[in-house]
């Protein structure tokens, strides 16, 4: 094993255990330490990224597609819950948003962010 390949596995594993607690830390809404693992994450991906080579050992190889499926799977909590704020933000307003009526006695309803994201609440 080259000095190369062992310090992209451990930089790989270091990534690994940051990905892990900051899919923790998401979890318990930790926005200090989120906001702080995710300084480490950037800065270790940055390294990573200048490395742009194809682990040579098989073992390398298995640690580099774990990260990768691990980093995906907290893109998609990420993704989930930011589309759940959005509807929780869409159905707030639409409830804090009094009615009104259209010229025909229709009920018309505005889809701006209403009371609670203009603030007036």
């Amino acid at each position: 094993m080259t000095m190369a390949t062992q310090t992209l596995r451990q930089q790989l594993t270091e990534l690994k255990e940051i990905i892990f607690q900051e899919r923790e830390y998401a979890k318990a809404l930790d926005m200090e330490n989120l906001a702080r693992i995710a300084e480490d994450k950037n800065r270790l991906l940055t390294v990573l990224d200048t490395i742009g080579e194809r682990p040579e050992d098989e073992e390398t190889r298995q640690l580099a597609t774990t990260v990768r499926e691990e980093n995906r799977r907290n893109a998609y909590l990420f993704y989930m819950t930011l589309q759940w704020v959005r509807d929780l933000m869409t159905f707030c307003g639409q409830r804090t948003v009094p009615g009104t009526y259209g010229a025909l006695g229709n009920d018309v309803r505005h889809q701006h962010g209403g009371r609670l994201l203009s603030g007036r609440i």
